[in-house]
């Protein structure tokens, strides 16, 4: 093959992966190793157990990409077609081959169970493919040259797909690459909608595109926090990294204090970094979120560290009881009130003896709104041995969007005050 391979196509086989009970993971693992030797992924297609419309998809991969990777589709079974749609499509004949079948019956011999006929068709390689050993079962890999063209068969098992591409497939596509790689970075930001992180961030990327090493940047929401993905493809990893660095230094400037992380570590890593630097430990209150804040806090690994634990105190009763929110501050004010989050921090601060309280109280909905506090009003407290903030928010979406951007909103306060 006479130049580099840059662009692929995966095409995951199996009617299952079209129903709601099988997800196809296959895809993110080949795409992030791909992109780490600067092959581009340009289209990722699932495809039914059906020779006809895997052939005319593979077909149609072809035109489009350098290297198209198919999972799935190996095994033994009658609607295992993989094999025979790339063989009819490339116009080679199945041959029978004698050392992958021997590795196939002596699996089964070490097993003690007797090789059934139909694993025989696993046996059955495209004239001129390369079999692919595959340590963790039956169905060996193939790599097949087309002309400028590669086609690759995986297995469909993560067990088997994984080891397989990284011990044979992914030396042969980094030659092909000829030295490029990808290199990048992620920016998270937190308490900005998309649209003002893209007015702010555009004037200073939108240059680096067509520099002397080419900047891409992609920017990704989800409820509270948007992600800036900054990336540059090439050779030269130096050169590279260095425009990088300079790209990431001035995007984080622009969108200072909301900047979580230049090193894409989550919200919840970051905060609990900095609760380990300063010795401090939180407790958590929560009312509309019932312990999401909390969940989120303990998912890092380590977190007994800093994390104490937490009180949901959905009832105004336990508000009093369990927070010592006082009774007259509920009536005046109400649960979803200033007042009442500043007391629910300072309440599960003392009670758990953290030196951070977090409070969060808020109407998720779909009901319980008002003129006054409509659905989506969350109020969120902090108290540090320092300081006491507290803000009110109105967040937009349905109750699982409100509850997620309330624990983000407060994780991020934890973070400013801390």
């Amino acid at each position: 093959m006479g130049r580099p391979v840059l662009t692929a196509e995966i095409l995951a086989v199996g009617s299952e992966l079209l129903g709601l009970h099988r997800l196809d993971t296959n895809s993110l693992f080949l795409t992030g190793r791909l992109n780490d030797i600067g092959i581009d992924i340009r289209v990722k297609t699932v495809v039914s157990d059906d020779a006809q419309i895997l052939g005319a998809v593979l077909t149609e991969a072809l035109g489009r990409a350098d290297v198209v990777i198919t999972t799935g589709g190996l095994g033994p079974t009658a609607d295992d077609l993989t094999r025979e749609a790339v063989a009819a499509v490339l116009n080679l004949p199945l041959e029978e081959d004698a050392r992958v079948l021997a590795a196939i019956q002596a699996r089964f011999e070490r097993r003690r169970i007797r090789m059934p006929e139909a694993n025989r068709r696993q046996a059955a390689v495209p004239r001129g493919a390369t079999v692919i050993a595959n340590s963790a079962g039956t169905a060996p890999g193939l790599w097949i040259e087309a002309g400028e063209k590669v086609v690759v068969l995986l297995p469909g098992p993560p067990r088997e797909l994984e080891p397989m591409f990284d011990a044979s497939v992914w030396p042969r596509l980094q030659a092909l690459s000829a030295g490029r790689r990808v290199r990048r970075r992620v920016i998270r930001v937190a308490g900005r909608p998309e649209s003002l992180v893209e007015d702010i961030a555009h004037p200073i990327y939108a240059p680096l595109s067509t520099g002397s090493t080419p900047i891409e940047t992609t920017i990704l929401a989800s409820p509270g926090l948007i992600e800036l993905h900054v990336s540059a493809r090439g050779s030269d990893i130096v050169a590279m990294d260095d425009a990088l660095d300079r790209a990431v230094a001035a995007l984080a400037a622009a969108l200072e204090p909301a900047v979580v992380s230049v090193d894409g570590r989550p919200l919840e890593v970051v905060v609990g970094d900095a609760l380990r630097e300063r010795g401090w430990r939180v407790g958590v209150a929560e009312s509309c979120t019932a312990g999401l804040v909390l969940g989120r806090l303990t998912e890092v690994p380590g977190s007994s560290g800093w994390v104490v634990g937490g009180v949901v105190a959905y009832a105004n009763d336990v508000k009093r009881s369990e927070l010592d929110v006082p009774a007259d501050l509920l009536a005046a004010h109400g649960a979803v009130s200033e007042p009442v989050a500043q007391a629910m921090a300072a309440g599960v601060r003392a009670r758990l003896g953290a030196e951070v309280g977090v409070a969060v109280t808020g109407i998720a909905g779909p009901g319980g709104g008002s003129d006054a506090k409509p659905v989506g009003t969350v109020v969120i407290a902090v108290t540090t041995p320092h300081a006491a903030t507290v803000r009110t928010f109105l967040f937009l979406g349905d109750r699982p969007m409100i509850r997620t951007q309330s624990v983000v909103a407060a994780l991020d306060m934890v973070r400013r005050g801390v």
